[in-house]
């Protein structure tokens, strides 16, 4: 099957791309492996399927879960509801409801949304025995925390039963942090994470007001309080009678004065899912950090720490965080920065402190990252932060089990993200000492992941809270990981070169894309039938096919592998109603680039086998014109390529877009109010302050405190301003009802324009849409054409084709050409008007970079020479001194504008290089090929940044 990349046609309007249908369904045998498995290397992506088992909606606020068997687990909401869910029925239901509280009631007698609630649940280890599970909820009458037990049996949630074990005071006047992560161990010790139960400072920073009337802004008070249970990790020994007593070997002996002993760890902020690996004993959290974006004068900025305990210890807060980076220590009375916090000897003497004065060396975090890029562990990547946790695998924890996970994954911790929505596999050395991470089926998301754990039976589960705080979420879910070592059913696509034709129809079916892989010999069986009494089966991978009758045809692809597993796809085809012929047609003007105040000259032609054509049947007014402006980062060609619809104004969507990919969703929502204000409410409150909205922009990527309350902003630092504006351009949008958008003749002049408020760096969409009237009693057919316009400034990374080239993304982004001969293809480029290529390129000293020319071809590598650049040569800059000059002059002038930075300097000295294109036309393929003989083996050349195309006649510099 040939198409046009930017043509395409959908069927009955259901505007989804048929040429190709793909599902992967992945089910399992307990067949052994074909080939015996390598443990010492990473076993295949698609030997695991991540499913979601739970309907949409099934969940309120869904916090944690506990499995009482092999097929049945307890999940609690925060709201109270505790509800079962069998994983292999996929059944969910009611057993019982906690009465708990949710609400903050400030000084003030305002209320708001709680980090409380039902926090927490775990299954006792005899549970088949005593049928026992524990939670730890916020008391809906008074202000504490309450670890109680219930009997669950028959299906229910037994309030009779109810024992409290174990309860400390909460305030309830000021968010946040309530842990509520709970496990057992071998020895049928429970360990319960706790929250700092304190303020979060608008600084972002620690938190140590001492000041009277602010003891819940003070963290000395708990988290750093020896004498109190909130901030901690305890650790008790459940009785048989509902009481617990203290197991040997906690941070502090029973009776030691000023001190609790049920505390196994202290020192935390917001501890969250706790693990403990079964073999050693250590266990295993995440932790969320404080919000600072970056340091200041009164400490670090901010860090999430995935953490491991040995043994009992004090893990720093409020005092340290990372590894052990020190606070300083802040007077808010006087508004002064004392002195950094000694790690050698950490003192509490806050006047909120009723613990001990002198505390325990601090143990420095064993995974710790903030909210840009870690240098220590690079593959944390950058963006919002929220560490949730995660299980340490052993395969003697499943002896049973024919779906545990391979023996690849012994001894390694799998900790989740909540916002960054990833899976680290992270490797340790006998002693239990960090080795390396890395990312466990990167290709899936498992974002708002709000506990994981293995089942009894060796499956991993993810429970995901979904995508906004304080309210039942569409994609609150269960999502299931299960691994299959032995024989993999068959991955189908299954296709044709038509899916809709006038008659007679013949069609090519296509089995391209199937693949087994196991490397089976496959039987294929398409079965094609229709209502009007066609039946036909054909045994072939990719047979022919002519229907001769009118009619809705489900064609379905059975695929078979020799053990009996097989895998089926279906797909509909119409026969008897032909699919529309749209076209535009660029009879003047670039067709490749987009020129501001460019005219292009353009007809749009519609034709139906059916129907007629626009001279005959069918009107002007049922063809559907969009000619739009598609903003920076919104890439016309991906547009096209994957049949997005420009129906929606592309400006105001892409903000959408940024939205939607991101982690902004977690805080925020259009219409309701969530952690963070609704966007209709930021909407309202900065409609036509444009300097206000380019602070959201530097808020969003910056992050910000205290601007609607007392939950932070998390910072955004891999966003571009570009990406941040577009975001707050789309909420300001929100004001305003879209405009009627202005008609498109289907022929004439298109003048191209940017519009108010955008920075040109876009692209243009021209797109045309018809759907035909259908023909008898078969639907109708849409076909659209859509022509990308892309932007002439192209970075390098962007090619279609290259040889010889190196990305590093660490510590830095640098695109560079690593041997002599290497090339970079850019594909169908019209160079009509156009004058000259501006390149971005330098040869850097600091990496000892040999140079060379660059020369532009023509369709192939050795193709037709346009032309070259001069020698590209390293070039001397202190970059440094050039910095400070800048910084400098800024000072001077009154710190007006942004304060210079390295990119500023860089910007600056950005060198330029010019190839002279004279005298070509239409369309080509376009090589740069870089060239060095001189250079040695492995030597970088030179760095490359971006491509500017010009056109003939214009000054216009789209770089700008």
């Amino acid at each position: 099957m040939i198409t046009k990349r930017s043509e395409f046609f959908h069927l009955g309007g259901i505007g989804s791309l048929a040429f190709a249908l793909v599902v992967v369904l992945l089910q399992w045998s307990c067949q052994g492996t074909k080939e015996p498995m390598d443990h010492n290397l990473p076993p295949e992506e698609n030997r695991f399927t991540t499913t979601v088992i739970s309907e949409p909606g099934a969940l309120d606020e869904p916090m944690a879960f506990t499995f009482l068997n092999d097929e049945e687990m307890l999940i609690v909401e925060r709201k109270g509801g505790v509800k079962s869910f069998n994983v292999v029925g996929r059944e969910m239901k009611t057993v019982g409801n906690v009465p708990v509280n949710t609400k903050y009631t400030n000084k003030e007698g305002q209320t708001r949304e709680a980090e409380e609630g039902l926090m927490g649940v775990v299954a006792h280890p005899d549970f088949a025995e005593n049928n026992w599970v524990f939670m730890l909820y916020a008391d809906p009458d008074e202000p504490k925390h309450v670890l109680a037990r219930w009997e669950y049996r028959d299906g229910s949630l037994q309030d009779a039963t109810k024992k409290i074990v174990l309860e400390y005071p909460a305030q309830r006047e000021v968010c946040c942090h309530t842990g509520g992560g709970m496990v057992f161990d071998k020895n049928g010790n429970l360990y319960l994470t706790t929250g700092n139960n304190t303020a979060n400072p608008p600084s972002g920073t620690s938190n140590l007001d001492e000041r009277p009337g602010f003891e819940n802004a003070d963290d000395q008070r708990t988290a750093g309080n020896t004498n109190d249970l909130r901030g901690k990790i305890l650790r008790i020994h459940p009785e048989d009678d509902g009481t617990y007593t203290i197991p040997e070997g906690n941070l502090f002996a029973e009776g030691t004065p000023k001190t609790r002993a049920e505390i196994y760890t202290m020192g935390h902020r917001n501890p969250w899912r706790v693990s403990i690996d079964s073999e050693t004993g250590y266990i295993y959290w995440g932790e969320v950090g404080p919000d600072a974006s970056e340091d200041t004068e009164r400490g670090p900025r901010g860090y999430d720490e995935f953490n491991q305990a040995k043994g009992p210890g004090f893990f720093g807060w409020p005092y340290f965080i990372g590894d052990n980076i020190p606070y300083t220590d802040y007077d808010f009375t006087t508004d002064s920065v004392g002195p950094a916090f000694d790690v050698a000897q950490p003192i509490n003497d806050s006047p909120n402190n009723t613990g001990m004065t002198e505390l325990p060396t601090p143990t420095k975090a064993f995974i710790w990252y903030p909210y840009t890029y870690s240098e220590e562990f690079p593959k944390m990547g950058s963006a919002g932060r929220s560490a949730t946790g995660g299980p340490v695998f052993r395969e003697a924890d499943f002896p049973a089990s024919d779906k545990r996970f391979p023996a690849y994954y012994e001894g390694k911790w799998l900790m989740v993200e909540f916002m960054r929505g990833w899976i680290m596999a992270v490797s340790m050395d006998d002693k239990g000492d960090y080795v390396s991470m890395e990312p466990f089926l990167p290709k899936e998301n498992f974002s708002s992941a709000i506990d994981m754990q293995f089942s009894p039976d060796g499956d991993l589960y993810v429970l995901e809270y979904g995508s906004a705080w304080f309210r039942g979420n569409e994609n609150a879910q269960v999502k299931q990981i299960r691994y299959n070592g032995g024989n993999r059913v068959p991955v189908v696509v299954a296709g044709a070169d038509k899916m809709a034709g006038a008659l007679p129809l013949t069609v090519q079916l296509s089995s391209e894309g199937t693949v087994d892989y196991d490397k089976d010999d496959l039987d294929y069986e398409w079965t094609v039938k229709s209502d009007n009494g066609f039946s036909e089966t054909l045994n072939k991978p990719n047979p022919s096919l002519t229907l001769d009758k009118e009619g809705l045809y489900t064609v379905r692809l059975k695929v078979t592998d020799p053990d009996g597993e097989s895998n089926e796809q279906t797909f509909e085809i119409v026969a008897g109603n032909a699919p529309p012929e749209v076209d535009i047609v660029i009879e003047q003007g670039n067709k490749t680039f987009f020129f501001p105040g460019n005219s292009l000259n353009y007809a749009i032609n519609v034709q139906d086998q059916e129907d007629g054509s626009l001279a005959s049947g069918i009107q002007s007014d049922e063809v559907a014109v969009n000619f739009d402006y598609a903003p920076e980062g919104f890439d016309p060609i991906e547009i096209a390529q994957n049949h997005r619809s420009t129906d929606e104004w592309v400006t105001f969507s892409r903000g959408k877009t940024l939205i939607s990919e991101s982690d902004c969703l977690s805080c925020h929502r259009v219409d309701v109010k969530s952690i963070g204000p609704s966007y209709l409410e930021v909407a309202a409150k900065y409609k036509g302050d444009a300097q206000a909205q380019s602070l959201i922009a530097d808020r969003i990527i910056n992050g910000s405190v205290g601007i609607w309350g007392e939950h932070a902003m998390s910072a955004h630092p891999d966003l571009s301003k570009s990406d941040a504006e577009s975001i707050v351009h789309y909420i300001m949008g929100l004001n305003d009802a879209e405009g009627a958008a202005a008609s498109i003749p289907l022929s004439g002049t298109y003048v191209t324009k940017v519009p108010a408020g955008e920075n040109g760096k876009g692209g243009y969409l021209l797109r045309a849409a018809y759907t035909d009237k259908g023909n008898g009693n078969l639907r109708p057919l849409t076909t659209e054409k859509i022509i990308a316009l892309r932007n002439p400034v192209i970075n390098v990374e962007s090619y279609d084709e290259a040889e010889g080239t190196h990305l590093m993304t660490t510590p830095g982004r640098s695109f560079n050409i690593i041997k002599d001969n290497a090339f970079l293809a850019f594909k169908d480029l019209d160079l009509s008007g156009i004058s000259e290529v501006v390149i971005n390129a330098e040869a850097a000293s600091r990496v000892d970079a040999a140079g060379g020319i660059i020369e532009m071809h023509l369709d192939s590598p050795d193709g037709t020479l346009v032309g070259s650049t001069e020698k590209i040569v390293p070039v001397e800059i202190d970059f440094r001194a050039e910095l400070q000059k800048l910084r400098d002059e800024w000072e001077k002038n009154g710190k007006k504008g942004p304060q210079p930075n390295f990119r500023t300097v860089r910007e600056m000295f950005r060198p330029t290089y010019t190839i002279a294109v004279d005298g070509v036309e239409g369309m080509h393929d376009v090589y740069f090929v870089i060239r060095n003989p001189e250079a040695k083996d492995g030597q970088i050349l030179i760095g490359m940044e971006q491509l500017e195309f010009k056109q003939a006649g214009s000054g216009a510099d789209m770089t700008q």
